[in-house]
């Protein structure tokens, strides 16, 4: 589960996300964050990743305070994804090279298991 308390980033002078953010996203749950260019939903979800440091608040995730020094952000980072607005796939891999690429180094998943869920996923979001 993702809970965010109260959640604020400004850069500088520059206050991205000015009002209190407070949501509880649970486990399995899709939930899409739409707005205008530059209303702060990029700065969001790099707050839930760890990507930017949090101005004020807090963000949860596995009941884990992602923004404690002491918590270990790159474990914490193997359990939560996120997709780029401009994402890069390896040029010179394929599809299902790129898409199993994380399951097997951070995972450490075999070869096999990976290509079947990666052939799960394509198929739930193709239909296939």
């Amino acid at each position: 589960m993702i809970k965010v308390e109260d959640l604020k980033k400004s850069f500088g002078e520059n206050e991205v996300l000015k009002k209190n953010i407070n949501v509880e996203i649970e486990q399995q749950e899709v939930v899409v964050v739409i707005g205008p260019s530059g209303s702060g939903k990029s700065t969001f979800l790099r707050c839930l990743n760890g990507l930017e440091d949090i101005t004020d608040g807090h963000v949860y995730i596995e009941g884990v305070d992602i923004a404690d020094k002491k918590s270990d952000i790159n474990k914490i980072r193997t359990e939560v994804g996120m997709v780029f607005q401009q994402f890069n796939l390896f040029p010179h891999k394929t599809v299902m090279e790129n898409i199993t690429l994380s399951p097997l180094k951070v995972r450490k998943i075999s070869k096999e298991q990976a290509q079947e869920k990666g052939v799960t996923v394509a198929q739930s979001w193709f239909g296939r």
